[in-house]
């Protein structure tokens, strides 16, 4: 990696977030944020500034996201339905020592889609070698959503809004080997918020890619472990 990659300090978690979307609350006050903010000249005029945080322990990977928005529709509310399309948080993130990554979409209303990305080469528009959690997965994970599931119409109004997730750790080893993050590991990760079915589309990510795709592990930034 070069010195222009961004990295972010993933805190210890003194105390568990509770997944109740509290960006100021006392467990995620010891989290700093960081801006999804590097948005693809595709986009539209309308770009939402969205922060994220995120803290581990033992168990799990947290992350909570907040975002200042318009333009908000959620139409998918099944898992692994193809929630891209709606107004979206993603988180992308790849254990040291691992060749595979994860992906977590999630739309506003907190349906997600969740695969483990062996190759993110495109072949007839599709990623080339992929494994989609299953339905049991998808119980492990934990989210909150500050939005109704549904959101349609499409909210034109100033809106904020939150989505918190918790990813257990051992469901990330039942695809991937890796060791447990500790004080001074390093991992790969990106962060995007976009919208591709509304009247304002948006494409964003904390650590810049320099096409319009996100499967870019190539462009993903760092996130280096820290201890309490």
């Amino acid at each position: 990696m070069t010195n222009d990659v961004p990295t972010y300090e993933v805190r210890r978690a003194g105390l568990r977030p509770d997944l109740a979307g509290q960006w100021d609350g006392p467990a995620w006050a010891q989290a700093a944020p960081l801006q999804v903010a590097c948005f693809r000249p595709e986009s539209s005029a309308h770009r939402p500034a969205t922060a994220a945080r995120l803290l581990y322990d033992d168990e799990a990977l947290y992350g909570i996201f907040l975002v200042h928005d318009r333009y908000v529709r959620g139409r998918f509310t099944h898992f692994q339905d193809p929630v891209w399309r709606d107004s979206c948080v993603e988180f992308f993130v790849q254990p040291a020592g691992a060749g595979p990554y994860f992906n977590f979409e999630f739309a506003c209303g907190g349906a997600f889609l969740a695969r483990c990305v062996t190759d993110p080469r495109r072949s007839g528009g599709q990623i080339a070698g992929f494994t989609p959690l299953t339905e049991s997965d998808a119980a492990a994970v934990r989210v909150y959503h500050s939005l109704p599931a549904l959101v349609e119409p499409e909210i034109v109004q100033p809106v904020v809004w939150r989505l918190e997730f918790a990813v257990p750790f051992a469901l990330l080893a039942k695809y991937a080997e890796f060791s447990q993050p500790a004080a001074g590991h390093t991992w790969r990760a990106n962060f995007y918020k976009c919208a591709e079915e509304n009247s304002h589309p948006h494409w964003a990510a904390w650590a810049p890619v320099d096409e319009l795709n996100f499967h870019l592990p190539r462009c993903f930034g760092a996130l280096r472990f820290a201890a309490e």
